[in-house]
């Protein structure tokens, strides 16, 4: 049994002595003053750094993004939505669809020619008009609110047609925005 003890005690010790040959192949670095760091051991300023996550962006608040634009125009004493607007109106109602939680409120405007009462009936002519072509294309009526507000909210207020024809709009405002 002795034997025994002595022979595991001899193996153990063995396994525990340092072998040159392990240590350079182990990457074990010398440290003392005048040695340099070995070719094939990586620095680490040259460690690959992980590529930064992309911020998600709101698709309502990139300008790149057709969910940015919220303004449709019309000409005098008009209310009937251009074609030109259909694509936006599309991209709104499949955001609307897409989002039940979403609540959007419709603005329609009109320029000040025209009598007080004139241009709030046209003014909600325009954001009705505006609501039904969203619901066609989607969205539920419970998410879309139509007001006007007449002549109350110009964006120019000079009596041009320029001025004008920037006033007569409907504004889609989503919840928080309003």
């Amino acid at each position: 049994m002795r034997k025994l003890l002595v022979f595991a005690a001899v193996v153990l010790l063995a396994g525990c002595a340092s072998n040159p040959e392990m240590e350079s192949k182990a990457g074990v670095e010398d440290r003392t003053p005048s040695a340099s760091v070995p070719a094939e051991q990586p620095s680490a300023a040259v460690a690959p750094v992980a590529p930064k996550q992309q911020q998600q962006v709101n698709p309502l608040k990139d300008p790149n993004n057709i969910l940015s634009k919220r303004s449709i125009f019309y000409e005098f004493d008009k209310y009937d939505v251009k074609d030109e607007y259909r694509p936006m109106l599309q991209a709104h109602a499949r955001y609307l669809s897409q989002n039940p939680g979403a609540k959007m409120l419709i603005q329609g405007n009109a320029d000040e020619r025209g009598s007080r009462e004139y241009n709030i009936a046209l003014g909600q002519k325009r954001s009705d008009g505006v609501k039904k072509l969203l619901k066609l294309m989607g969205a539920q009526d419970s998410q879309i609110e139509s007001v006007s507000l007449g002549e109350e909210k110009p964006r120019c207020t000079e009596t041009t047609e320029e001025c004008y024809a920037q006033n007569r709009r409907s504004d889609m405002l989503y919840r928080g925005e309003y």
